[in-house]
């Protein structure tokens, strides 16, 4: 498929150093939508700052970016209905992580 690369999706998601989870080989690397398959890219990043609201220090954490990413000729501002369906179908996975992991994630709709 042509077209051009739109963010449906930018967060982060972070776990406990010591937690043997890695979501590189546990989250799918494509999600599959009714009209598209969302990319799921994850980077391993510095904390992006520098203390939890409740004073954990983030250095605690391992911290990764997640971005999703579609194939489209679409105008991203018309692709809010594949963004919701992007998160009804993350919603179960993120729920079934491990306790101790988290994960914050918005709509960014915007070409690459």
């Amino acid at each position: 498929m042509s077209g051009q690369a739109v963010r449906l999706l930018q967060g982060y998601l972070w776990l406990p150093r010591e937690l043997e989870w890695e979501p590189e080989v546990e989250l799918p690397p494509v999600v599959e939508l009714n009209e598209a398959n969302a990319s799921l890219l994850l980077d391993e990043i510095d904390p992006p700052f520098a203390f939890f609201d409740d004073g954990t220090p983030s250095a605690s954490q391992r911290f990764y970016q997640l971005t999703a990413v579609v194939l489209t000729e679409r105008d991203p501002r018309q692709l809010h209905g594949w963004v919701a369906e992007l998160e009804e179908k993350l919603k179960p996975m993120l729920e079934a992580t491990p306790p101790g992991v988290g994960w914050l994630l918005f709509e960014d709709l915007r070409a690459l």
